[in-house]
């Protein structure tokens, strides 16, 4: 079952992705004074009210504080969550529409719609240890099928990323230190993440020496895992599964694969929009 939950998620996250990249999200919180990184951040974490930065540093966990810090204090002092939250559903209903077409309408889109809602319904009422997946599943069901579709995913991808970050902090792992080992695993370029995330090159290089005397990576040019290190990580990825894995256990992997089968177009057509490298990942 761990693997159909692994595999499905992967299949809808495309779905919920899309957000990060599209204009029409961009747009929308430039209208409220939001630019740049300002937008990610309030959109992301505006489900949990107006909090003080250093919360939503907690919960993004990989990125610079300071980058965090910066980008809350600018969005709280320019506009307001609900607002915020307002804006983020209009544009993933923009976008959707933009590029999905009639689809969004068809029988296909309805079926995946009820089939993730159940799976993600089945563990809003257990939020414990989950703070982002807590706020979001705290917010109103839109009534439109793709906008169902949509918050479900987020729904799973917040309950997933909660669990991956309590695995990271079990294996003893700083958020800087956590993306080093990601692009020890070859997933995403280092440079990526490391510029994504707003860490200096200097910061890189000491969260890189600091593996490698904790025997995580060894001394090779290339960021590469020592055995210690793989089964480190291996152990990480295993535990994200197995604590995310319930939703879609309640659904079974029959609904999972049918899920896929529904989802893929979808995916496919919005990754070949907005985000072409994660295709491969179809």
């Amino acid at each position: 079952m761990i693997e159909a939950a692994r595999r499905t998620w992967r299949f809808l996250e495309p779905y919920h992705g899309m957000i990060y990249f599209a204009p029409e999200a961009a747009a929308a919180y430039g209208k409220l004074g939001l630019t740049g990184r300002a937008g990610y951040f309030a959109s992301r974490s505006a489900a949990l009210g107006a909090v003080p930065a250093p919360v939503v540093v907690a919960t993004f966990y990989n990125f610079n504080p300071a980058l965090v810090e910066a980008s809350i204090s600018t969005a709280w002092s320019t506009t307001d969550p609900a607002a915020v939250l307002a804006a983020r559903y209009a544009a993933a209903d923009q976008a959707l529409r933009g590029i999905l077409g009639d689809a969004i309408t068809s029988p296909e889109m309805r079926r995946a719609a009820a089939l993730l809602r159940e799976a993600a319904e089945t563990v809003t009422g257990d939020v414990t240890g989950r703070p982002l997946f807590a706020a979001h599943a705290a917010l109103p069901w839109p009534d439109e099928p793709h906008l169902v579709l949509w918050h479900a995913q987020t729904l799973l991808r917040e309950y997933r990323g909660d669990a991956h970050i309590a695995a990271l902090l079990t294996a003893g792992l700083r958020g800087i230190e956590a993306l080093v080992t990601h692009a020890a695993s070859g997933a995403i370029p280092a440079e990526t993440l490391r510029t994504s995330r707003s860490w200096s090159e200097d910061d890189w290089t000491r969260a890189v020496a600091g593996l490698r005397e904790r025997d995580w990576l060894t001394d090779d040019a290339v960021l590469t895992f020592t055995p210690a290190g793989a089964a480190r990580r291996a152990e990480i990825e295993k535990a994200t599964d197995e604590n995310s894995v319930t939703p879609y256990a309640h659904i079974g992997e029959p609904a999972c694969a049918e899920l896929q089968t529904l989802v893929s177009p979808f995916s496919r057509a919005l990754a070949g929009k907005l985000m072409p490298w994660a295709l491969a990942r179809q």
